[in-house]
């Protein structure tokens, strides 16, 4: 993986960081995009130990002439990008479907799935004129298994999932490859972005704990990732649980859905 050059969106800190990390550590040139600046400016102090030519540069995932001026950089710098891993995004809105407010929607999807659209359409082309690319899109496991009072968050992630299966399949013609990336929980600092309808729901307390429990690092999934492109692997569902219910979600459809119910019964219970 010695002269691939990478972007991540998101690159600061968290799983942006562990991938653009483990990148690096194999050889790779990494450009980091995000809006934190001093998270940024740690981040590419770490990097360029590991790869010299890296470098942080602040990108709004959200303003579609902020990605496309990234990719000039880039292209002026480097002469182009190898792996663009598309993996900004916000926590959902805790809440009831009919209580979430439009703005909370549009939030998440404006940065969730959009960000990943405009990721796709800066560099998809430059991708096709230098006759390959690979793209890494990070979806959720609520993509795939849709818990309850988690409905924008899980819509989003889903369309992610759809986009990178419909990308899959248009893209690799071109040698254009695409990685769909469905973790569960994980220590990251995701719930600085989480909004919530339900004040006396202690959803971020529960969310924390079983960010804390689990045995899956962000450095595990990463290096899951990294492993993906260079294998030229389309799937990557880290969490062996998960990876489970899933494979029950698409047998036995019908059983998914009653333990899914089963469980969630408290939770759906709450505030009524």
């Amino acid at each position: 993986m010695t002269e691939q050059r990478v972007f991540v969106t998101g690159g600061a800190s968290g799983l942006g960081k562990a991938i653009a990390m483990r990148f690096a550590e194999a050889g790779a040139k990494v450009c980091i995009g995000d809006l934190n600046d001093e998270r940024g400016q740690e981040a590419e102090k770490a990097l360029r130990a590991l790869s010299p030519d890296s470098f942080y540069i602040a990108c709004d995932v959200t303003d579609e002439q902020a990605i496309c001026s990234v990719k000039e950089t880039i292209t002026t710098r480097w002469g182009g990008v190898d792996v663009v891993v598309n993996n900004a995004g916000v926590a959902g809105t805790v809440g009831r479907i009919e209580d979430i407010n439009l703005d909370d929607w549009k939030r998440v999807f404006d940065i969730n799935l959009f960000g990943v659209v405009r990721g796709i359409k800066a560099f998809t082309p430059a991708f096709k004129a230098q006759g390959h690319g690979h793209f890494v899109n990070i979806s959720s496991a609520a993509g795939l298994l849709t818990a309850p009072l988690m409905s924008n968050y899980n819509s989003v992630k889903a369309g992610v999932v759809s986009l990178s299966e419909t990308m899959r399949i248009e893209l690799e013609a071109s040698n254009i490859h695409t990685t769909l990336v469905c973790p569960a929980f994980f220590e990251t600092n995701l719930m600085e972005s989480m909004n919530s309808e339900m004040q006396d729901f202690d959803m971020g307390g529960k969310v924390n704990r079983m960010m804390s429990r689990s045995a899956v690092t962000a450095e595990d999934i990463a290096n899951s990732i990294y492993d993906a492109v260079l294998n030229r692997e389309f799937w990557v569902v880290p969490h062996k649980l998960e990876r489970r219910m899933w494979v029950l979600k698409r047998w036995l459809p019908n059983l998914f859905h009653k333990q899914l119910a089963k469980k969630s019964k408290a939770l759906i219970a709450v505030g009524k």
